[in-house]
């Protein structure tokens, strides 16, 4: 008799569950209007609770920006950020200097190492129409040796990122966006050095998976004890191993066994975070993610007295004003998407 794939579900809220190697996840989907010339909403901002808000008033939120929607200048230490950009543009300003705007299907991978302050802002370009900002953010933990690591961070352009399409029986298509991992065959792109994705053996893969109806695929098995959580977050009727499933909720699956997916007769879309467990405490206190809780006060001590490297910046939310997708790395090197110099 065939074991049943799915080892527990969660129902999907605003933040969503995850597992080691992962520590957060979030879809971010705000329907900004149309941009009021300063890179903010057009629309009134009243009834608002102005940076803290996140209740999704009318589509979309501010969460800590004031003025423009997004997360002005803070810390982190210990860990990793994969910002994965489906629609709408981010500026990224942090303390080494560092500066970027990607989006439209880019990714930016940052070590946060020994600490790093950064902003990540979304600016509302059209003013003309509607300004949709679509976004995966996603923690991944780094292991007790490279907590202390320096920062650093790497672009993943859109059109460099491995995106395989698989045909069933029936013409049916799934788009897999591989951004880490080879569980579908593609060879991903590299994560920055001292990330526990860098080891092929810890199999950490990020998947984004379009579906159209009624596709039929095979999810391939991995190693036993990995930790493998399939997201249905748009789309109903999906069927795991013979078990209709329902929409927006989170599955933990077996990892060393191959898992039959059909999807609904409505295109649906997954996203899979996939990975061998780095198996260490984790304590945790808001932005800093470390192994022991005097390391967390260490953290707090040593951003009070450090600022982890300051801030170079006129604001804590700047915008970078007539730029396209960009990368200015610390060390001064500018990097662009191929396509679009």
């Amino acid at each position: 008799m065939k074991h049943k794939s799915i080892l527990y579900a969660q129902k999907l809220d605003f933040q969503w569950p995850t597992s080691d190697p992962f520590l957060f996840c979030v879809h971010h989907e705000d329907l900004y209007p149309k941009g009021n010339g300063k890179f903010g909403p057009s629309d009134s901002l009243q009834g608002r609770q102005i940076g803290q808000d996140f209740v999704g008033k009318d589509g979309w939120r501010m969460y800590h920006g004031e003025t423009i929607p997004g997360f002005p200048g803070h810390p982190h230490r210990g860990f990793e950020t994969v910002t994965v950009v489906q629609r709408g543009l981010v500026d990224h300003a942090d303390s080494q200097g560092a500066a970027g705007r990607y989006g439209d299907g880019d990714v930016q991978w940052m070590t946060a190492g020994a600490g790093i302050q950064h902003s990540e802002m979304f600016p509302l370009l059209n003013e003309s129409g509607e300004n949709t900002l679509e976004l995966f953010q996603i923690w991944l933990n780094l292991p007790a040796k490279h907590k202390f690591v320096d920062p650093h961070f790497k672009m993943f352009w859109n059109e460099d990122i491995p995106v395989k399409s698989i045909t069933d029986t029936n013409g049916k298509q799934v788009k897999i966006k591989t951004v880490a991992g080879s569980l579908f065959g593609d060879k991903p792109l590299d994560p920055p050095p001292n990330s526990w994705a860098g080891d092929p053996t810890n199999e950490v893969g990020i998947y984004i998976l379009d579906l159209d109806a009624e596709v039929q695929f095979l999810i391939p098995a991995t190693t036993q004890g990995n930790n493998r959580n399939l997201y249905y977050f748009r789309g109903e009727g999906l069927v795991v191993d013979g078990t209709q499933v329902p929409g927006k909720h989170m599955y933990n699956l077996k990892s060393d066994e191959s898992v039959e997916i059909r999807n609904g007769s409505e295109p649906g879309r997954i996203l899979i975070l996939d990975g061998k467990p780095i198996a260490e405490t984790v304590v945790q206190y808001g932005p800093f993610v470390m192994n022991k809780q005097e390391e967390i006060q260490q953290a707090f001590d040593d951003y009070r007295k450090t600022q982890f490297g300051g801030w170079p910046w006129d604001s804590y939310d700047p915008v970078h004003v007539g730029k396209g997708r960009f990368a200015k790395h610390a060390n001064g090197k500018e990097e662009f998407p191929s396509q679009s110099q």
